[in-house]
Order: structure tokens, then C-alpha cells, then sequence
């Protein structure tokens, strides 16, 4: 009864062996043919079935030419990945002995691969709607995906022109910026695990994911990201209160919400900025990885690395204006060996004082120089220094050419790369003068007075009235402090010649002042995602907000003639700390009508009353 009543193996076949099903096909018999085919599509198929035919179709591969395409992509159809381990074997010896035979189905079965980069799909049913979305809960994902990158190394082994044809459907796979989270870290993670054993492919994928992930940052701004963390701060504290009014929790329960609460605080409220804060903390891992071998830096590696990722920088980092985090992938990777920090310093340098290259692109340079000098720790006071003489004495030279000149006249657009040196200099001495003048006051205001400030202040370029008023302000006050030279006079003067541009509108005339004509922004700006800005914020000199003091000490010019001792007190306050602290400072646009208060990380506007 118990065998009668139980349905029957689905082992049975019809229409004979495989080779005459396809040599009947060939005479035009299809009756047999359409009936494979169907039994191939059935859904409820059984591990012993998809075995015996795979074997099948694996001594029959001649007969699979182009003119059978139609029941390859049935057999690449097959739910192989979620079943017992005898199939997937059987599988990954089947597209081994396809490709090699019939490398015409090449595309179609990487295209199979590679459309498995992501969580399979499920249909959710909220309110009489389908939502199709990523299935993040499969417990064999990371499984499934080991076995993926089986069958791609299977597949590169048979044909060794696997990575050509490989890469324009990596592209083409690649989920859009508004997919779900986990769908978009899969993908890039087993991306970026694809360079580890096709590492001709290594530049190119990196190319594609940090081209997604810029344009995941220029469409997030930093104040947008703010903003929308204020606003989740606030209703977080609202909804707390409320709680706190109504409910009396129980010990368990508050362990429990805790949990809940850490996972949410690691969330960035904006959508777009946690997909890039997730995807940011997948190449960080991937960078350090690539160039630690057990635990330790693998300098071969880490070159090879570097030379990737410059590459990449070049070609859309450099021409991209106004990204706020991606770029610190180099920021992260110089900090491993100061050789690596000094090599894309002179490789920044080089683009800068290059006239070949486009005035953008040699401002842009420049800002990056000024940025990595006054923000990376890692980089020890004899590299700034050695900087600022190639910096300073360029410009010295650019005012040897200019100042006699038919150009020797304040203009962005003819001198775009001096002003943005000019920039980079002061930003420099801005976040790095202390260091530059410990432990030997004397020693160090030599070395400042050897660069001879006065002479680029003063030129007819008037770099103080093009460079952003927040930094102009602060130089000002710590070279006049220690009176290297004083630049109040000419502030003033650009002050009283400055025009507001008035504009007409619908909702009346709107007088604006530009404040930041060079378009300047500075890269290394406060990193705020909240996860990856834990690989970052050990190495990042943060500016430590000036107080009332500091800002009356800058009011008072230091006296000559001072003794060594005298020096070193004067110091002990004054030395940077190297520790990380939460400053005020607007971002590097709008640098006077922000409020301080309204965001961290940069030297503030604050300006320093010149004595009358």
C-alpha cells in the first residue's frame, strides 16, 4: 500500500538517449526534442534527474553548437547552485568540458556566473502589492557564492580569454545605485574577489567600482548627509522622551533595545551614504588585505596596489570636482609606508607644475596637496617641510615670470594653479605651524622667514584676495603672530575694493558675494560615514578649534629677542596634540555664511581684528 500510494521517482525518461534525441533534431524530428526540453524547464526537476543528464549532455558537447543555443540556456537555467554537492560537481564538469568544446556558448555561461554576484530574489506581498528584493536572510549565500568563483576559475582554466569577454558583463551586471544595501555589498565583494585569481582584471574592476562609488558621492553632499543625520538625532531624541514618559522597561528588555540602538547608531539616516559607507568599508578591507601577507605590509604587493589605484585616481578622481570620501582610498593606502605618501606627493607635484596639463587639473592638484600635507598624521614634519620649499619656491619662480609681465594682474583664470599653490601653502602652515616651529622656536621661524611670505603676499597676483577668506584670515593671524609678514593692510584694501554682484529675480534683487573664486574645495575634508571613518580617523589630523585664548594669543605678536627657555614655555601650550579631536569648521564652500557650529573637521571662519 505504502509503495502504491507514494508518487514515483522522477528518474523516468522518454524519447531515448540524448545523442538520438539530437540526431533526430538534426533530420527535423523535434517531437523528442521539445520533450526534453520540457522535462529540462520542469521546476520540481530532482537532484538523480539533473545528475543523469548532465552526464548526458557532458559526452554529447559536440552535438551542442551554435544552432542548439536554445537548450544551452535551458541547461544553464538549471537550479544547480541549491542543490546536493553531487550536482554541483556534475555542473562544474559539464561547463568545463562546454566551454572547451564549444567556446561559442562562452558569453552565456559567464553571464550565468555572474548573474549569481547577488542575493537570489524573493517576492514579499505587502497590501495586494509584489515587492522583489534581494533574499538576505539565505544562510548558503556565502556558500553559494565560493562555488560561483569555482566555476568562473573552471570556466578561466578552459578558456584562456576569459577575462576579455568577462568584463563588459561585470559592468553590465552591475546592480543600480537604488538596489538594496546587501545586494550592492555582494556584488562589489565578489568583484573584487574575482581580482584575486584573474589579476589581469584587477585595474579594470577597480576602475568600475570606484566609478559607481563617485557617483554615489557627488550625489550625496556633505550637507545633505548632515542633515539628514540631524534630523534622525532628533526624532531619535523625540521618540526616547516620549518612551521614556510611557514605558517602564524591564532589565532584559533594555539589553535587548541597547543592542538595537548600537546597530542603528552604526546606520547612516541618509540612504544613499550608508550604501557608501558600506561599500567604502568593503575596499578598505580589500586594500589592506591585498597588501598585508600575515599580518604583514607586503611591499611588492602594496606597490603593484598603488600603481592600480593612482591609475585609477588619474583618470576619475582628479577630473571629478567636489567628492567628498572616495578619494581617501589613497589617503588609506599612503599610510602604510611614508615611501608611498612622499611617492604620491610627487606625483601630485608633477601634475601641479606641469603647464601640459589642464589649468583644472593643476588646481585641483594642488588642492590635494594642501589637503594631504595639513591632514595626514602620518606625514612627519621633514616631508611638510621639504613640500613647502618645492611649493614656495615654485611660486617664487611663477612671480619671476608674472610680476613684470602684460599678466601681472590679479586674475583667476590666468593664474588658476599659482592661486591654488598659494592656498595649499597657507593651509599647510595653518594646520602645521606649531610642528614646524617645536622644539626650537628660534630654528623653526627661520626656516618660515626663509620662505619669504612677504614676497608672495605683496606680489600684484594678490593671492590674499582670491584664496578662501577663512584660511586668508588664519594665516594672517599666526604670520603676523610671529611676524613673518603682516597682511591686514592688504585685506583691508581688498575689502574696500570688493563689488557685490547684485542679480535680479523673481523674489527681488539677491546681492552675493563670492567668496571662493577659485572653486577651490579641500579633498581630505572630515570623513562622516559612520562605519569606514573607523579605518580613517587614527591617521587624520583633525583641527582643533581655536578658544577665546588661542585667539587673543594670535592678537599678540611674539617679542623679540626672547630666550631658549622662554621659547620652550611659550610652546608647551601651543605644540598640536595629534589626537583626534571635535573641532568647528564649515565645509570648504560657503566658508562665511556658514555657522561654526554647523559642521566639523576645518579651520573656522573666524577672523582676527588687525590692530589699528
Amino acid at each position: 500500500d505504502e509503495f502504491i500510494s507514494s508518487p514515483p521517482r522522477k528518474t523516468v525518461r522518454f524519447g531515448g538517449t540524448l545523442t538520438e534525441i539530437l540526431l533526430k533534431y538534426e533530420k527535423g524530428d523535434t517531437t523528442d526534442f521539445e520533450l526534453l526540453k520540457h522535462q529540462l524547464s520542469d521546476p520540481d526537476i530532482k537532484d538523480a534527474q539533473i545528475i543523469n543528464w548532465l552526464r548526458e549532455f557532458r559526452a554529447s558537447v559536440a552535438y551542442l553548437t551554435k544552432e542548439l543555443e536554445q537548450l544551452v540556456k535551458i541547461l544553464l537555467k538549471l537550479p544547480w547552485l541549491r542543490r546536493s554537492r553531487e550536482v554541483v560537481e556534475e555542473y562544474l564538469g559539464f561547463l568545463g568540458n562546454l566551454v572547451s568544446a564549444q567556446t561559442v556558448h562562452l558569453r552565456p555561461c559567464l553571464r550565468m556566473i555572474v548573474s549569481q554576484f547577488v542575493p537570489p530574489r524573493i517576492t514579499i506581498r505587502e497590501d495586494d502589492v509584489d515587492i522583489s528584493d534581494s533574499d538576505d536572510d539565505d544562510e548558503n549565500i556565502s556558500e553559494n557564492f565560493d562555488t560561483c568563483h569555482r566555476a568562473l576559475q573552471t570556466v578561466a582554466g578552459y578558456v584562456p580569454s576569459t577575462p576579455q569577454f568577462l568584463m563588459p558583463i561585470l559592468v553590465e551586471f552591475f546592480p543600480f545605485i537604488n538596489k538594496s544595501e546587501r545586494t550592492l555589498e555582494c556584488y562589489v565583494h565578489n568583484l573584487l574577489r574575482v581580482t584575486v585569481y584573474l589579476p589581469t582584471l584587477r585595474l579594470q574592476i577597480l576602475e568600475l567600482i570606484i566609478e559607481k562609488l563617485l557617483k554615489l558621492d557627488v550625489s550625496t553632499p556633505q550637507q545633505d548627509i548632515e542633515d539628514a543625520e540631524e534630523t534622525a538625532n532628533n526624532c531619535a531624541s523625540e521618540e526616547k522622551s516620549t518612551e521614556e514618559g510611557l514605558f517602564d522597561m524591564e532589565e532584559d528588555e533594555d539589553r535587548k533595545g541597547s543592542k538595537v540602538v548600537s546597530a542603528s547608531i552604526e546606520r547612516m539616516a541618509h540612504p544613499l551614504a550608508e550604501r557608501l559607507d558600506i561599500l567604502m568599508t568593503i575596499l578598505f578591507s580589500y586594500i589592506k588585505d591585498v597588501c598585508h601577507v600575515d599580518g604583514k605590509l607586503d611591499i611588492s604587493k602594496t606597490k603593484d596596489l598603488y600603481r592600480d589605484l593612482v591609475s585609477v585616481f588619474d583618470k576619475l578622481i582628479l577630473p571629478t570636482h567636489a567628492s567628498c570620501h572616495v578619494q581617501y582610498f589613497m589617503f588609506y593606502i599612503c599610510s602604510f609606508k611614508l615611501g608611498f605618501a612622499e611617492a604620491f606627493l610627487d606625483h601630485l607635484w608633477k601634475k601641479l607644475q606641469d603647464p601640459n596639463n589642464p589649468s583644472v587639473i593643476r588646481q585641483t592638484a594642488g588642492s590635494y596637496i594642501g589637503s594631504f600635507l595639513a591632514r595626514a598624521k602620518f606625514i612627519p614634519v621633514v616631508t611638510v617641510k621639504a613640500c613647502l620649499d618645492l611649493l614656495v619656491n615654485w611660486l617664487h619662480k611663477y612671480i619671476d615670470n608674472q610680476d613684470t609681465g602684460a599678466n601681472a594682474y590679479c586674475d583667476v583664470a590666468l593664474h588658476g594653479p599659482f592661486y591654488s599653490t598659494c592656498q595649499a601653502v597657507f593651509y599647510t602652515l595653518i594646520f602645521r605651524h606649531r610642528q614646524l616651529l617645536d622644539g626650537n622656536l628660534r630654528k623653526g621661524l627661520s626656516y618660515l622667514q626663509s620662505l619669504n611670505f612677504e614676497r608672495i603676499v605683496m606680489c600684484q597676483l594678490n593671492p590674499l584676495k582670491i584664496c578662501i577668506p577663512s584660511v586668508v584670515n588664519l594665516f594672517a593671524a599666526i604670520t603676523r603672530k610671529y611676524q613673518l609678514v603682516f597682511c591686514y593692510t592688504i585685506i583691508e584694501r581688498n575689502n574696500r575694493q570688493f563689488i557685490p554682484v547684485v542679480r535680479s529675480g523673481t523674489g527681488g534683487d539677491l546681492v552675493q558675494t563670492c567668496t571662493n573664486p577659485l572653486d577651490s574645495f579641500f579633498p581630505f575634508d572630515p570623513y562622516i560615514l559612520k562605519r569606514s571613518k573607523k579605518t580613517i580617523d587614527p591617521m587624520y589630523q583633525f583641527w582643533e578649534e581655536l578658544s577665546a585664548e588661542d585667539l587673543e594669543n594670535l592678537k599678540k605678536p611674539i617679542k623679540k629677542g626672547t630666550s631658549e627657555d622662554e621659547d620652550d614655555d611659550f610652546l608647551k601650550g601651543e605644540t598640536p596634540q595629534n589626537d583626534g579631536v571635535v573641532e568647528i569648521a564649515p565645509n570648504s564652500f560657503e566658508f562665511n555664511t556658514r555657522s561654526p557650529v554647523s559642521s566639523i573637521g576645518s579651520p573656522a571662519d573666524c577672523y582676527v581684528p588687525y590692530p589699528l
